[in-house]
């Protein structure tokens, strides 16, 4: 997976600054700590509308991206639904990624 997104995302998960897993995701929501979510795209309409609600109403960026599979490999880990970022520098990285690249 050349993908420089999933790359950026791998980076992110080894320097700790990146959570993943509804639970934890939801509190980095709560807390503020949460730069931007991203949602597999095969993740339950539940979970999708949940984050949408959640970042919505705290205006954080939500973006959609690859399968639980593709999200929880990048990460080292067994599938994930969901994704935060919560390093700024890592945010306006990704933000760029994704934005250049129509997902």
């Amino acid at each position: 997976m050349n993908n420089p997104i999933f790359f950026m995302l791998s980076l992110c998960q080894k320097a700790g600054k990146l959570l993943s897993g509804e639970f934890q995701c939801e509190q980095a929501i709560k807390t503020g700590k949460a730069k931007m979510i991203i949602i597999a795209k095969d993740a339950s309409s539940n979970t999708k509308k949940l984050f949408k609600d959640k970042c919505k109403f705290r205006n954080i960026p939500l973006y959609e991206l690859g399968s639980k599979e593709q999200l929880g490999h990048t990460i080292g880990k067994d599938q994930r639904a969901s994704l935060a970022v919560i390093d700024e520098n890592f945010y306006r990285k990704l933000k760029q990624l994704l934005e250049n690249e129509e997902v």
